[in-house]
C-alpha cells in the first residue's frame, strides 16, 4: 500500500477482508483539505483493484468523522479544489473556474458512489456540511447515537451536492426540512428517518461496524461487486448522476447570490469563527416546534 499523509489504511476482520480507511487530520475533525481528498480518492483506487478486500470502512480519527471542507485554505464555501482560474484581472470571481473545481470534488465523490466495492462510513461526532456529503456516498452509513449529522452549508453558502440523495433515502417532507433549515440529526434520529443504516452506542460502534462489515465480506469481492452494481442502477435510473452534477452547479452558483456575497465579506473582516457565529447565531434557540425531553 502507498504511503499517505492525510489518510491511512489497515486491516481487520477475518483473513483481512475488510479494509478500513482512516481519515487523519483529527486536530481540524478532519476538515476535507485538497491533500487529504485527493489522497482519499488515490487509496479508493487501490483497493478497489485488491481482490482480497471485500468491504471498506471509512472512519475519522478523533472526535469527528469530518467537520467538513476545510474552509481555512481559500476564498469561498469550497478551498478544495486543485488550481483553477477563480478570478479575473479585477479580483471578481468566475462562476466557470469555481464549478470546475468542484465538479472534480464531485467526480471522487461518484467515484466512491460507483467503485465496485462494498464500503461502509462509519460515523463518530461530526459527519456535517462536506463530512456528510462524503459518507452519504457510501453503500451503507452507520453512526454513534449522539453523532451529529447534516449540512449547516446550506444556510446560505450554496447547496449539498451529495446530500441530493436524501430525498431518495429519507422521503420529501424531512429531506426539505433539512435542506431549508441546514439543521443537524442524532445518529439515533437519523437512523428513524432512514439517512442511516444503524445507531449504536459509542462504545459498540466500532465492534459492531467491523461485525457488519465482516458479516457482508463472507461473499467474494467480485460477487459482491455484481449486487453493487445491480442496486446502483436502480438510484442511477431514478437521476442520481444528473441529480448530484446539478446540485453541484448550484452549489457553485450558490456563492454568487446575497447570502454568498455577505458570507465571503464576513470571512474576509471577521474570519471563520465570526462569519460562523454570524452565519449560525440566529438560528439557536428556534427550534420550539420540535418535541423536546
Amino acid at each position: 500500500m502507498a504511503d499517505y499523509d492525510y489518510i491511512y489504511i489497515d486491516r481487520l476482520g477475518t483473513d483481512d477482508r475488510v479494509a478500513r480507511i482512516t481519515l487523519n487530520r483529527p486536530e481540524k475533525l478532519n476538515a476535507l483539505s485538497q491533500e487529504l481528498m485527493y489522497e482519499f480518492n488515490d487509496a479508493l483506487h487501490e483497493l478497489e483493484a485488491d481482490s482480497s478486500a471485500h468491504v471498506i470502512i471509512v472512519r475519522g480519527e478523533g472526535r469527528a468523522f469530518s467537520a467538513g471542507y476545510d474552509l481555512t485554505r481559500g476564498r469561498g464555501s469550497d478551498a478544495v479544489v486543485r488550481q483553477h482560474r477563480q478570478h479575473d484581472d479585477k479580483n471578481r470571481r468566475l462562476l466557470m473556474g469555481i464549478r470546475t473545481g468542484m465538479q472534480q470534488i464531485t467526480d471522487i465523490h461518484m467515484y466512491f458512489w460507483n467503485m465496485a466495492k462494498i464500503t461502509i462510513a462509519q460515523v463518530s461526532g461530526y459527519a456535517i456540511a462536506g463530512g456528510c456529503e462524503l459518507a452519504m456516498m457510501a453503500d451503507l452509513v452507520v453512526a454513534d447515537e449522539e453523532a451529529q449529522l447534516g449540512h449547516p452549508g446550506l444556510r446560505g453558502l450554496g447547496t449539498s451536492r451529495t446530500g441530493v440523495i436524501w430525498p431518495l433515502v429519507i422521503g420529501m417532507r424531512k429531506a426539505k426540512e433539512l435542506y431549508y433549515t441546514g439543521e443537524n440529526v442524532t445518529g439515533r434520529e437519523a437512523a428513524e428517518i432512514g439517512m442511516i443504516n444503524y445507531a449504536w452506542p459509542k462504545e459498540k460502534l466500532e465492534e459492531n461496524t467491523l461485525a457488519l462489515a465482516d458479516r457482508i465480506g463472507i461473499m467474494t469481492a467480485d460477487q459482491l461487486a455484481i449486487l453493487k452494481v445491480n442496486m446502483n442502477r436502480f438510484y442511477e435510473n431514478m437521476g442520481i448522476y444528473s441529480s448530484v452534477r446539478s446540485s453541484t452547479d448550484l452549489d457553485a452558483a450558490g456563492q454568487f447570490t446575497e447570502f454568498g456575497y455577505q458570507w465571503q465579506d464576513k470571512m474576509r473582516e471577521e474570519g471563520l469563527k465570526g462569519a460562523l457565529q454570524w452565519r449560525d447565531g440566529p438560528y439557536r434557540g428556534t427550534d420550539t416546534y420540535k418535541d423536546k425531553d
